[in-house]
């Protein structure tokens, strides 16, 4: 989002929503790419650019000043509609707002507090954003609907949306955002105009995670990938740089340590990243999570291929309700007995 002073917050994503503002020729984008680097920043940032209301010969827009840039930074445009999964509109602050304000049938709210909150964007809320996008704008600059991630939408809530894409309402525009483009229906995306979002520079993205306060910030922006609001996250979390480097011997020993305190996909996550980078080591390439002296000697390429299938098969039950102290003792001690596994060395001639 586009603050008081017209700056992005995320100061990487600044020449993409210049570019997307000006070369825009659709009433639908689609802005994808991986998760972390500020898909929901840029599509909001988008949606206020379209409905800021500088004069038109003000550059660049949105100015972050104007009565529109104003509402939509206090979440209360009459003319923008945010739809978000309800487990995500709390974590993005966005809850109290956007689609869960228009009524129970939009949100369930009537329910919320009996039942865990939906991960999915359902189709009573594409409804809605439909109907929403058919009114009258208020200010006089059009309506706007984004919905993220859009591949939360099912097969359901996705053909609901079709009709829109194709044919939106006056002048109602769309931005959509996902991190997982071939989840979609290749429909959905052939009405949008892509806006690709890569992984940010690793110096601005370093920079910006030492302004937020992170210790050793190019070590967690390795360890995740490149993706700097994950790297925030896992900080916030109390994952550190020392943790992670210390990660491999801990598990080598068998010590489930903190593992037990956090969520069962990040456990996974993690555990898949260092099954990575020693397959890298293994095959003599260097490794992309960790720093090569924490991962000490290779392991059996064999062992970790295992470990590596079974990694992959756990991500499917991953958001299952199992008891997850005793799943993340069993995870770890697959990872010791894979860790440990190392090459036996060719004996020399001499000692034949």
């Amino acid at each position: 989002m586009v603050n008081g002073e017209g700056v992005i917050s995320l100061p990487w994503l600044t020449q993409t929503l210049q570019t997307a503002l000006t070369t825009q020729r659709s009433h639908a984008l689609l802005v994808q790419g991986p998760r972390g680097v500020g898909q929901f920043e840029l599509a909001i940032s988008l949606a206020q650019g379209w409905l800021c209301e500088a004069p038109e010969a003000s550059m660049p827009r949105p100015c972050g000043t104007c009565a529109a840039c104003k509402l939509v930074q206090a979440h209360s445009h009459p003319d923008m509609l945010v739809l978000l999964p309800e487990a995500l509109r709390e974590p993005l602050g966005w809850s109290g707002s956007g689609a869960d304000e228009e009524g129970e049938g939009a949100s369930g709210t009537d329910k919320a507090g009996k039942r865990k909150p939906s991960k999915d964007i359902r189709i009573d809320e594409v409804r809605l954003a439909v109907t929403f996008a058919q009114t009258t704008s208020a200010r006089g600059r059009g309506k706007v609907v984004l919905l993220h991630p859009v591949e939360r939408m099912n097969m359901a809530s996705s053909n609901a949306l079709l009709k829109t894409l194709e044919e939106p309402a006056g002048n109602s525009r769309l931005v959509l955002s996902t991190s997982a483009p071939e989840m979609l229906l290749p429909t959905i995306r052939s009405r949008c105009q892509i806006v690709p979002l890569g992984l940010p520079d690793d110096t601005a993205a370093t920079e910006w995670l030492k302004g937020q306060g992170v210790d050793q910030a190019e070590v967690l922006l390795a360890a995740t990938g490149g993706q700097p609001q994950e790297a925030l996250l896992w900080s916030g979390e109390g994952v550190s740089a020392s943790l992670w480097a210390g990660l491999p011997k801990q598990l080598a020993r068998g010590d489930v340590g903190t593992l037990a305190a956090w969520p069962l996909p990040r456990v996974i996550d993690m555990l898949q990243k260092l099954c990575h980078d020693l397959q890298r080591l293994a095959m003599g390439t260097a490794p992309r999570y960790f720093a090569a002296s924490a991962l000490g000697a290779p392991s059996s390429m064999s062992a970790l291929n295992v470990w590596a299938v079974d990694l992959q098969a756990q991500v499917r039950h991953a958001e299952h309700p199992w008891n997850a102290g005793l799943m993340v003792e069993a995870l770890v001690a697959n990872a010791r007995v894979a860790i440990s596994a190392h090459t036996p060395k060719a004996k020399s001639l001499s000692s034949r």
